[in-house]
């Protein structure tokens, strides 16, 4: 009996047609972000009928909404690809080559797309964008902050659902949970007898035929893509919604969403597989392995900016408490 479930039988293909030509090139995760992003659009207009955009002397429109949440999502996007090209890149090419940041071809000449978005990059960037905005249309920034903060995590549990259709990425670390997915690009090379030690108990768990198992095998990971859709998306969401009549002041809905999405997504990091080429930033092990989760001082690159993301958003909710009491 397999107490797993193998991606590949699902039958599902990153792109939407991939035996047309032309629409090739219409991904499932491209296609995610174009759903992520029209139902935060619905959100905000939702809370622009609700009167949440409106001051004493102005009422809010759809055409400034409209305005609004596109230059959030160009921000976001710049942010995002620049974030993920100089953080996460640690043979420094796009620090010695930046031209190539927003450049969606190979070596070879080949489309490829802006393959590589940072969440945490998107974040600031998208904030930058929401500040530019409401200072340029003399907005109040902390007021539409909020209404911008209810309507991220309905959009991004899209993301992460686009994330998990790609097939290959942000997979979690390997689990015998019966809800385990082996992902194709999930690979694990056993390269010493301690990791074929772990490798053979965990093949035995989940009902892996062990003749098969040469130098490299394929385990069940945990489908982290689908955690934190669920858990730092509409968890979120619901959460954020729920308060959305019942803030104090302008500002706090913004500082909540920061400081609960960041304590959610640290959690699940314990989930998700950190980056290979970077693996883990502080560690009890100096042989640590990224695909399992042997200690919880074993923190990772995502684990670190959610904290600061946590420590941003309290000191957002003081500001903006200070702010309003200004006003008062």
């Amino acid at each position: 009996m397999f107490l797993y479930i193998n991606y590949s039988s699902l039958k599902i293909h990153p792109q939407l047609f991939p035996s047309v030509p032309v629409l090739n090139l219409i991904r499932w995760y491209g296609l995610m972000y174009i759903v992520a992003f029209t139902v935060a659009y619905t959100v905000l207009k939702r809370v622009l009928k609700e009167g949440m955009l409106d001051t004493e002397t102005q009422h809010a429109t759809e055409d400034e909404v409209f305005s609004f949440i596109s230059t959030g999502i160009i921000f976001l996007l710049i942010g995002a690809r620049v974030f993920s090209s100089l953080v996460y890149d640690t043979a420094s090419e796009y620090w010695r080559r930046p031209w190539l940041i927003f450049w969606p071809f190979n070596s070879a000449g080949q489309f490829t797309g802006l393959a590589g978005m940072s969440y945490h990059g998107g974040f600031i960037g998208g904030l930058i964008g929401i500040i530019v905005w409401c200072k340029c249309h003399k907005k109040p920034v902390l007021q539409w902050l909020d209404a911008m903060a209810v309507a991220i995590p309905a959009g991004y549990t899209f993301g992460r659902i686009g994330n998990f259709l790609n097939g290959g990425e942000l997979f979690g670390r390997v689990t015998t949970m019966p809800w385990g997915v082996v992902f194709p690009d999930g690979e694990i090379i056993v390269d010493s007898m301690s990791k074929l030690h772990w490798v053979n108990i965990i093949a035995q768990r989940v009902g892996m035929n062990m003749t098969t198992i040469g130098s490299i095998i394929n385990l069940p990971r945990h489908p982290s893509q689908l955690y934190e859709a669920v858990f730092e998306g509409m968890f979120v969401f619901l959460i954020l919604w729920q308060l959305r009549n019942k803030r104090p002041f302008d500002g706090f809905l913004g500082g909540m969403y920061a400081i609960c999405y960041g304590a959610i997504r640290f959690i699940l990091e314990y989930f998700r597989q950190p980056d290979a080429h970077i693996g883990f930033r502080s560690t009890v092990q100096a042989d640590a392995d990224i695909a399992l989760n042997t200690s919880l001082r074993n923190i990772s690159t995502g684990q670190i900016l959610c904290a600061l993301m946590i420590v941003c958003g309290l000191l957002m909710l003081l500001y903006s408490y200070i702010q309003n009491r200004k006003h008062v």
